[in-house]
This record gives C-alpha cells, sequence and structure tokens, in this order.
C-alpha cells in the first residue's frame, strides 16, 4: 500500500506585502486630504480676491455718483486725475455716457486699449465682462445711472489678480510636490514602525510552528499602543499554554503512575484466577476485578472533569441554591461515616443564603470536602461546617481537627494526583481537592486552605451570592 504524498506547505503570508498596502493607503489618504486643502485654500482664494476687486468698483461706483449729484462731470473728471497723480487708488477705467452714444468723460489705463468696450455705450447693467484682445485679461464693469439720465460706468481689470493666481498656482504645485513626497516617506515611517511589532508576532508563530516550542516571546515596547498590547496577550497566551502543556505532562505521567499499579493488580488478580481453576477463588477474583475498574473509571471521570472545568468547557446546569440545603443533605450522608469513626460533626449554617450553581456540581464540592475532614481526622475529633455572607460573596468553611496539612505539601494539595505523606496511609485518588478548586473556578468562586499539623484545617470557598433586584 502506497503512502500519502506528502501536501505542500502552506504558503506564506507576505508581510511586506501587507505593508506595501498599509503605507499605500497612508500616503493616498495624506496626499489627497492635503491636496483637498490646497484647493480649498485656492478656491476660498480667488473668491476673496474676485469679492475685493467688484467691491473696489462698486465702491469707486457709488463715490463718483455722489461727486456727480454735487459738482457735475467736473468734480468726476477732478477725482480721477487726483487719483491718477498720486497713485491713491488702484487702476480703474471710468467713463460717462450720455444718450447711449455720446461719451462725456473717459478714463482708461493706456494698457487696457485693447479691451473693446465700446459696446458697452449705452448698456446699463449690475456687471459686463469685455475680454482683451490680445491679453488673457477681463474687463469687469459696473453701470449706475445719474441724476440727469447720464450712465456711469467703473471697471477694474483682472490682470493682477491673475498673475497673483498664477504665482500661487505655482507655489501650491511646488507644495503639491513636496506633500506627495512627505506622504510616501510618512506612509514609509509609518508602516515600517507599525509593521515591526506584527512581524515580530509573526516570527515568534512561525518559530512555534516550525520547532513545536512554545518559550519563544515576543518583544513589547514601554510605549504600548494596541500591537503591544496584543503582543502582550499573545505572550499571556504562550505562558498559559506552556503551563498547560506542562501540567497536562505531569497529570499523564502521574495518570500513567497511578494506573500502572491497579492494572498490574488486574492482570496478576486474573492470572492466579485462572491458574487455579477453582470457581470460587475465580470468582472472588472477578469481584475484585470489577473493584478495580471501578476504581480506574472512577479516576478517569474525575481527570475528565477537571479537565473540563479548568478549560471553560464544563456544562453548569445552573439554578438557584440554598446553600443551606446542600449543605444539609451532603451532611446526612455523611452520618454514619462520621460515627463510625467516632467523629462529631456540627453545623452553624445562616438561612437564606442563595448562589446561581450547579446543584450537583456543588454537592460534590461540599461531599469532597467533608469527606476530607473527616477522613483525616481521628477518633474523638470534630469538623464544623459553617455559612455566612461577606459583601457580596457566600463564604462556606469547613474546618476539622485532624491531622493537618504539611508545610511542604500545603502549596501542592491542588495538584492532581498529588497525595500527601499523611494521605498515602487512606485510600484515595489524590483527585478530589483538584476538582473542588476546578469547580468553585468554573462558579466564579475561589477555595483556599489555612492548616498546621497536629491542629488541624480549614477550606475556605467563596461564591458570588445571588442578589434579586
Amino acid at each position: 500500500m502506497s503512502s500519502p504524498a506528502p501536501t505542500a506547505p502552506a504558503e506564506q503570508p507576505d508581510s511586506g506585502r501587507f505593508g506595501l498596502r498599509l503605507a499605500s493607503w497612508y500616503a493616498v489618504v495624506f496626499v489627497v486630504s492635503s491636496l483637498a486643502i490646497v484647493l480649498l485654500t485656492y478656491a476660498l482664494l480667488a473668491a476673496s480676491l474676485a469679492e475685493r476687486d467688484r467691491e473696489i468698483v462698486a465702491s469707486t461706483l457709488r463715490e463718483y455718483s455722489a461727486r456727480y449729484a454735487s459738482g457735475g462731470l467736473g468734480a468726476i473728471a477732478r477725482a480721477v486725475d487726483l487719483e491718477q497723480r498720486t497713485g491713491g487708488r488702484e487702476r480703474l477705467f471710468v467713463r460717462v455716457v450720455r444718450g447711449g452714444s455720446e461719451t462725456l468723460f473717459a478714463s482708461i489705463p493706456p494698457e487696457w486699449a485693447d479691451f473693446e468696450v465700446s459696446p458697452l455705450a449705452g448698456r446699463e447693467s449690475a456687471w459686463d465682462r469685455v475680454l482683451s484682445g490680445s491679453r488673457r485679461a477681463t474687463l469687469e464693469v459696473a453701470s449706475a445711472r445719474l441724476i440727469d439720465g447720464t450712465l456711469l460706468q467703473v471697471g477694474k481689470s483682472t490682470e493682477s489678480r491673475d498673475e497673483l493666481l498664477a504665482r500661487f498656482r505655482t507655489v501650491a504645485l511646488l507644495v503639491s510636490i513636496a506633500i506627495v513626497l512627505a506622504g510616501l516617506a510618512g506612509g514609509f515611517v509609518v508602516t515600517r514602525s507599525t509593521m515591526r511589532p506584527i512581524e515580530g508576532l509573526i516570527a515568534a508563530v512561525r518559530n512555534i510552528i516550525a520547532t513545536g516550542r512554545t518559550d519563544a516571546r515576543v518583544p513589547v515596547r514601554e510605549q504600548r499602543d494596541a500591537i503591544d498590547e496584543l503582543s502582550s496577550l499573545f505572550n499571556a497566551m504562550l505562558d498559559r499554554i506552556t503551563t498547560l502543556i506542562s501540567g497536562m505532562g505531569d497529570a499523564l505521567d502521574n495518570v500513567a503512575h497511578d494506573l500502572r499499579t491497579p492494572m498490574t493488580r488486574l492482570r496478576g488478580i486474573a492470572e492466579r484466577a485462572l491458574a487455579s481453576g477453582d470457581p470460587a477463588t475465580q470468582s472472588a477474583a472477578l469481584a475484585t476485578c470489577l473493584e478495580e475498574s471501578e476504581r480506574i473509571l472512577a479516576m478517569l471521570d474525575t481527570l475528565m472533569d477537571i479537565s473540563e472545568a479548568e478549560t471553560g468547557t464544563l456544562r453548569l446546569e445552573r439554578t438557584d441554591v440554598a446553600v443551606d440545603g446542600v449543605i444539609r443533605e451532603v451532611a446526612s450522608v455523611y452520618e454514619d461515616v462520621a460515627e463510625d469513626r467516632h467523629v462529631a460533626v456540627s453545623q452553624h449554617l445562616e438561612n437564606g443564603l442563595v448562589v446561581s450553581a450547579d446543584r450537583d456540581r456543588l454537592r460534590q464540592v461540599v461531599a469532597n470536602l467533608l469527606d476530607n475532614a473527616i477522613k483525616y481526622t481521628p477518633a474523638g475529633g470534630r469538623v464544623d461546617i459553617s455559612t455566612r455572607r461577606e459583601r457580596n460573596d457566600v463564604v462556606i468553611e469547613v474546618a476539622d481537627t485532624g491531622t493537618g496539612i504539611a508545610d511542604h505539601d500545603l502549596p501542592r494539595i491542588w495538584e492532581r494526583l498529588y497525595r500527601g505523606d499523611q494521605s498515602r496511609a487512606e485510600r484515595g485518588l489524590g483527585l478530589g481537592l483538584s476538582l473542588v478548586r476546578a469547580i468553585v473556578a468554573a462558579h466564579n468562586g475561589t477555595v483556599e486552605v489555612r492548616s498546621r499539623p497536629g491542629q488541624g484545617s480549614t477550606f475556605t470557598l467563596r461564591l458570588p451570592v445571588l442578589t434579586r433586584s
């Protein structure tokens, strides 16, 4: 049978192509925005200059109309002559026409001689435009009827305005070129600074995929931004994965070690029973095998529950659970066990404490704590179970007067399959406290222990209290 052909490795993403797109978008947005500002500035400048020219023509038209009313045509002529000699006003076209064709007075700068103004002699309108015959200029003319019916016309050439706008366009072109270059350079700089942490993240992921090692970390800058926050979260995720993998390896080692003994016993019992040929011996061997099988299944089920609780996949059928009812129910189950071991169990329960929890899982937690307390309390000792409310938590305490926990064992009692020196004398799987902590954490609660060797232990469980709005 031929082996399947190896699959080609997936194409790696091109971070350079992404960086190019990012730089291009930055440059386009920057350049378009800047050019829009330049164009808007040009439009506002052109409109402002046009408005200024028209205001000069309109104000001159009003002034000369007033002079004509007070001093006649001579007043206008004197005013124009004075303006030309003193240079106090910009150059203007001024003409007074009577009867639609007879020009009584006209003043026009020599360089404006190519403007054909004769068709305007008898035309009265707010604004007229006359094109130059030899230059790209326009004469804008406004008219007003004087008190005796004659027509006063005042005009101004757009030549100076056009020259100013032409110079502005030249400057704007140079500025636009500078903006494009600045946009490209800025896009490159921004892209490099943005892509550097992303490239570090990509390199770390590629290294993990290539080597299978999760000890690589992404460098995080002191000046944190969204990318650095992502890198920090990625590092935290790697830390969590490393911890889980390490814990999984330890758990598998412990499971393999703990399964080896019952499996060896099963094999030995079965072999001796088959060799004996005695039905009674074989029947007893089958019963022992069933007991060992149940113990192995219980271990595997508990390990599965712990894993699901720690990974957030444990299904919880949450309901409103009265804490005192669960504790009384569990305590009644262990009455006979406590009586056989001559251990007194007392309850100090505050009524009305309700939590949102999975009733069966909460019963399992209390049962594990109570079972441990009774198991490790010598005859004549006692176990106290109490509940109270502290702020927004329901507190459940299980205290015993037992053997206590050694200082070197205390930090490790929550580990899977760990059994301290005191617990090795008792039958058990070493999973009870691991399951307790996992279930409590799944309920958003905490559990802690205080213990001194020879003076007993106190396990304190905290769960969020159920408040009704």
